[in-house]
């Protein structure tokens, strides 16, 4: 029996869930501080909460800063048009698929013939949204209830509601027999960061792989450092990068077995591998030939050297590719090469003194050196730019001096 007199304890109000939070913020209340928190400067977040707390609840003003703190970092990934009508959550904004691939992915999706794709493990929607606006309807699936509603309510505010369901399920109690094609994006981060191993995703790649193999085409999303080796013999490998960063990489499925495939976004140039062997390592040319990261990754460096006609590797280790001629290509930036000097600072430290380099862009594969500092003990002073490379060359440590050139 409860002590006489005791006072009462107070009435403390409980936290609103992450589910009841976010859809304060579809209300009119929550969609107009929404609106006049466009344009907020993150560095007066206190003074701002402050004022709007006056007349708003405090609970409604803390989920709508952190709503506008997500949709400015989701700007990067999916445009301003797009990313102040979305609504995110923090895992959503670092895992959802970036604008451009997810578009060039539903095109490819489209150009298959594709009606009706079922996006398991949807997130809060980048590719369902991509499929939708191409008239593909969406079977959206994903097991946390927070999450579902963001992808609820981005296929709403961007008019996509007719051709998006969404379900909040475990993917692997769905059912995807009615759809002509499964797209799967596992879960590749944990409590302790990005994971490695494939099997460690949620769901795992054998798991996927499986689904895939149900559906008359298939694709999964998968990271792009996956080993070869992991890659199915009927799947179709492309590795994808977008400015110059490598994205993602993708297996498909009931399209091209055995073929590896390199697109470099924006432009949508495709590189399919012709099973080449490694070219020779030969002395280093006028020009040396940067892969793009998407053909590294897809092992295409020989596919390039061919397209060079007389290309070879600078060393049998080192991704970059020499020639004696410009030519052409969508797949690598081109360096005309002034000097081939053995690795020595002092030595580089005269030559950049000379020549008055005051820019230098610094690039490096299979050096120990780290570029800035490098740039801090050159001191570099002058009019003048150039670009220099460390690396190595028939396996001596090597520096190259040029410049960037377009054939």
């Amino acid at each position: 029996m409860p002590a006489q007199n005791e006072p009462n304890e107070p009435n403390v109000p409980s936290e609103p869930s992450p589910v009841a939070a976010f859809r304060s913020l579809l209300t009119e209340e929550g969609r107009s501080l929404l609106a006049g928190l466009r344009d907020h400067d993150p560095a007066r977040e206190l003074a701002t909460a402050t004022r709007l707390r006056r007349d708003h609840p405090a609970e409604l003003v803390s989920a709508a800063l952190g709503m506008a703190r997500l949709r400015q970092r989701a700007v990067a990934k999916f445009g301003a048009e797009d990313a102040y009508r979305m609504f995110f959550t923090p895992n959503g904004v670092e895992q959802s698929t970036r604008r451009s691939v997810a578009d060039y992915r539903a095109a490819r999706f489209a150009a298959l013939g594709i009606r009706s794709v079922a996006d398991l493990c949807c997130g809060i929607g980048g590719d369902a949204i991509a499929l939708a606006r191409l008239g593909i309807r969406v079977l959206a699936v994903d097991r946390d209830p927070l999450t579902c509603e963001a992808a609820r309510a981005n296929a709403e505010a961007l008019g996509l509601s007719d051709l998006i369901e969404v379900r909040c399920a475990d993917v692997a109690d769905v059912d995807t027999s009615g759809y002509d094609a499964v797209f799967v994006d596992p879960a590749r981060r944990g409590g302790r960061g990005r994971i490695f191993d494939p099997e460690a995703y949620s769901p795992p790649l054998s798991w996927a792989i499986e689904a895939a193999r149900r559906a008359p085409h298939a694709a999964l999303k998968i990271a792009p450092g996956v080993p070869h080796e992991a890659i199915p013999d009927d799947a179709e490998a492309e590795w994808i990068s977008d400015g110059g960063d490598v994205k993602e990489a993708v297996l498909w499925f009931g399209t091209a077995p055995g073929a590896r495939r390199a697109t470099l976004l924006p432009g949508g140039h495709s590189l399919v591998g012709a099973g080449l062997p490694d070219p020779a390592v030969r002395p280093v040319g006028r020009y040396l030939y940067e892969p793009d990261g998407a053909v590294i990754r897809a092992h295409l460096v020989a596919d390039v050297a061919a397209a060079l006609g007389d290309g070879g590797l600078i060393d049998e280790t080192i991704a970059y590719v020499t020639s004696d001629e410009l030519r052409a290509t969508d797949y690598a930036s081109a360096y005309e090469i002034t000097d081939v000097l053995p690795f020595n600072l002092k030595k580089l430290k005269a030559v950049v003194r000379e020549r008055g380099i005051g820019v230098a862009v610094i690039k490096k594969r299979g050096s120990a050196v780290e570029p800035e500092d490098l740039r801090k003990k050159l001191k570099l002073a002058g009019p003048h730019s150039c670009v220099i490379v460390l690396t190595r060359a028939a396996g001596a440590p090597v520096m190259l001096l040029g410049r960037e050139v377009r054939a």
